[in-house]
């Protein structure tokens, strides 16, 4: 039983960790929630991922955020799994439970309410442009949401085909994938636009053609300059969501799931753009 007179410790485990704004927001939230719990930041490499997962939950943290590679290597290591965190082969996050730490995946959750800010995704047709965990996460929450169908677009055409079967599966919204093509073409049905796709990757990211001012366009990309996307969206008077957005949701989500308390995601944003512009 954990004595109440000690800390809660929650920790970010990255590979790399460096750079990473997990623990500059999470302090800011402990300290506005007026909680006496420390952060901290530790790097792991995937291989030994099991073993940092057994190591913190031996010292009893209270939970702990992934980054990177270690997201998917986490899923096969944790005690239980949310739904979400199965659909997506992949753990952001985990908690204590008395029968070992539970792994979640927020990252669609992040992107749904981060929509419902601006749109409410029932009814709508998403492209999804991507099809790696995140985007995976996204496509269940949206599907889960009503949305009247979803297409997928990935560079991998197994990896598109594996997530319509999965969303087919679901028996909620139609799914079918889209090509990928050196221009992204937006079908003239789909009202939401969801980017999961690295924007520092090897590969360049597709431009998307057909941007309009009616629609919503989501990014995942968490960089302190605007993606891309964001500039050619906005160009476009498309409405934008970018992903300091998404990440400030997401953060709010975890913190909820760790503590039970809410936190003001515009103070989340604001220290978002103090730790890029530092």
């Amino acid at each position: 039983m954990t004595s109440p007179a000690l800390q809660e410790v929650v920790a970010l485990l990255g590979c790399p960790a460096a750079g990473n704004p997990a623990q500059y927001l999470f302090e800011r939230m402990i300290a506005a929630a007026g909680l006496d719990w420390q952060f901290v930041t530790l790097d792991v490499q995937p291989e030994r991922i099991a073993e940092a997962i057994a190591g913190v939950s031996a010292m009893g943290f209270r939970g702990c955020l992934l980054a990177g590679p270690l997201r998917a290597a986490a899923l096969s290591t944790v005690a239980s799994a949310s739904p979400s965190a199965t659909f997506a082969g992949a753990v952001s996050l985990f908690e204590r439970q008395p029968a070992g730490p539970a792994g979640h995946m927020t990252d669609g959750r992040g992107v749904l309410e981060a929509l419902r800010s601006h749109i409410d995704p029932a009814g709508a047709t998403v492209l999804i442009v991507g099809a790696g965990a995140a985007a995976r996460a996204a496509a269940l929450e949206l599907s889960l949401a009503r949305a009247a169908e979803i297409i997928v677009c990935d560079r991998t055409p197994q990896r598109a085909a594996a997530l319509v079967d999965a969303l087919t599966a679901m028996a909620a919204a139609p799914a079918s994938a889209l090509p990928w093509e050196a221009a992204i073409t937006i079908p003239d049905r789909v009202g939401i636009v969801v980017t999961a796709v690295p924007a520092d990757g090897q590969k360049p990211v597709a431009p998307l053609a057909g941007l309009r001012p009616d629609l919503v366009v989501a990014d995942l990309a968490l960089v302190s300059q605007p993606a891309p996307v964001v500039t050619a969206a906005r160009g476009a008077g498309a409405c934008v969501i970018d992903g300091l957005e998404i990440h400030c949701e997401r953060t709010a989500i975890d913190f909820h799931s760790l503590t039970g308390l809410e936190t003001d995601t515009e103070m989340l944003r604001d220290a978002l753009d103090e730790f890029f512009s530092a």
